[in-house]
Formats: structure tokens, C-alpha cells, sequence
């Protein structure tokens, strides 16, 4: 969301389209899109934690032919629904599998580009995540990292009522634990591997998608629930996770939680 669209409010903006200029934004900032430019296109990308594939299929439109997206996540359920959605649209050049990113059936040196957007704050073992990553990428490839952080406790530490707040984000939706921008990039650093190591913190421009996410699961679900003859306690169900996504929103605006933004380059 530009400062223009913030001043808007948070419903003003497609959330689809929001959802694609984060990308186009991301690749920006990561470097992807000079790449392009120079006609230095990845050829094959591994995109961590791809969900159902929404920004596989993006992603593989975006770079062409010429590039091979893999998507992989845990879930059966989510390859399927991200294979039959890249069929609907045509889209030859993206595969998804089942694979857990903390150990991957991947030989060393396979990716030019690593892509993990919103997969970490899902991952119990953040190092292993991040050296997983760097394990795959090609000597010279470039590492693009998009995920919700902790703020850095090391200069301004959890009060008793902040760490019950991260308490509650942990249990509701079930997250191991979240660490620090910072920390990030000391684990970057450690690998030994990574240089050109940059990081930056997107709360500002992502805060509003939180109240949008709200806005969208209470409204959309409704004309669906009705003509399908459902439960109206089935759609009441959302209201819990409304609440939660609420609870995070605060978590962001009040400074606890930051949007971290993580890229490097894997040595030569």
C-alpha cells in the first residue's frame, strides 16, 4: 500500500491487487526485477512455503518461460489445489511438491533464485530455514525473504503484558516462536555463504492488508454461505479468526511485531 492508498484507508484498494504489487515490490527490492532488466533471468526458482501457489503462478508469468518455479509446502491438499490451478490458467512453467524446507531433497547449488515469502514465522527452527535455503541456492543466486518478526528485544526488552500478547499469537495460530529482523540477519551473516546482506522493515506498508484480510473473510463468505444453504454458525466461526487477525494488526501498530524484509547473495 503506497502512502497515497494508506491515506485512503485500508478497503479502498483490490486486495488482489494488493497482493501483486507486494510482489512487484518485493521483487523490486530484492533485486529481481534489475535482473529482468538485464536480461540475466533466473532460470529456476524455488518458492518456500508456496501455499496453493498464488505467487508460483505469478511469479511464473512475471519471468516467462525461460524460468521453472517449484513451489513446495507440507500439505498434499495445497499441491493439489496449486496444480489444478495452474492448469485452469495455462501455466506450464511452475510444478509443486510436498517437502519439508527444513530438509530438503535438493542436491546444493540447484536454485538461481530462493523465494520465501511468509513462510518463516511457521518454521521451528529458524537457522535451519534460512541455511536450508542457502544450502540450494546457486553460487552467485539471490535469497528474497518476506516475514513477520519480533521486535529486537535486545534494545528495548518484553514487558510482563507484550510477551502475553506474542503468547497469544503463538498459541491461537499455533507459531513456534517469532525472532527479530536482526536476528535474521545475524543468521544470514553466519552461514558463511551469503553477502550483500540487506534487510528493512515493511510494517508501514503492509499494516493496512491486516483490517483489509478482516474485512474481506466476514464479507466474502456471506452471498456463498446462502446460496449453499450453510449454517449462518458456520460463517460465526470466522469471527474468532477476525479477532486473532485484529490482535496481530495491533501487535504491528503498536510496534511489538515487524514486517521483516530479508536478500542477500550467495557467495561465488
Amino acid at each position: 500500500y503506497s502512502t497515497e492508498e494508506r491515506k485512503l484507508g485500508s478497503f479502498r484498494k483490490d486486495i488482489i491487487e494488493a497482493k501483486y504489487d507486494f510482489i512487484d515490490k518485493m521483487m523490486d527490492w530484492g533485486g529481481v526485477s534489475n535482473l529482468i532488466e538485464a536480461g540475466d533471468i533466473p532460470e529456476r526458482v524455488l518458492d518456500v512455503g508456496c501455499g496453493i501457489g498464488g505467487t508460483s503462478r505469478y511469479l511464473a508469468k512475471k519471468l516467462g518461460e525461460r524460468s521453472m518455479i517449484e513451489g513446495i509446502t507440507l500439505s498434499q491438499k495445497q499441491v493439489e489445489r496449486a496444480t489444478e490451478l495452474a492448469d485452469q490458467s495455462n501455466i506450464k512453467n511452475c510444478e509443486f511438491k510436498v517437502m519439508d524446507a527444513l530438509k530438503m531433497d535438493y542436491p546444493d547449488n540447484s536454485f538461481d533464485l530462493v523465494w520465501a515469502c511468509e513462510s518463516g514465522e511457521h518454521m521451528p527452527d529458524k537457522k535451519l530455514y534460512v541455511e536450508e535455503m542457502t544450502r540450494v541456492l546457486k553460487p552467485g543466486g539471490r535469497i528474497v525473504i518476506a516475514t513477520w518478526c519480533q521486535r529486537d528485544d535486545s534494545v528495548q526488552k518484553f514487558t510482563p503484558a507484550e510477551e502475553k500478547k506474542l503468547d497469544f499469537l503463538y498459541s491461537e495460530w499455533t507459531h513456534p516462536h517469532f525472532i527479530s529482523i536482526k536476528d535474521y540477519a545475524k543468521i544470514m551473516k553466519g552461514t558463511g555463504s551469503l553477502e550483500n546482506i540487506e534487510t528493512d522493515n515493511w510494517t508501514k506498508e503492509t499494516i493496512a492488508s491486516w483490517r483489509h484480510s478482516i474485512w474481506m473473510g466476514i464479507k466474502d463468505p456471506l452471498p456463498w454461505m446462502f446460496m449453499c444453504g450453510l449454517k449462518l454458525s458456520v460463517w460465526l466461526r470466522t469471527i474468532k479468526d477476525a479477532w486473532c487477525i485484529e490482535r496481530m494488526h495491533q501487535a504491528f501498530k503498536k510496534g511489538l511485531m515487524e514486517y521483516g524484509m530479508m536478500t542477500a547473495v550467495k557467495k561465488r
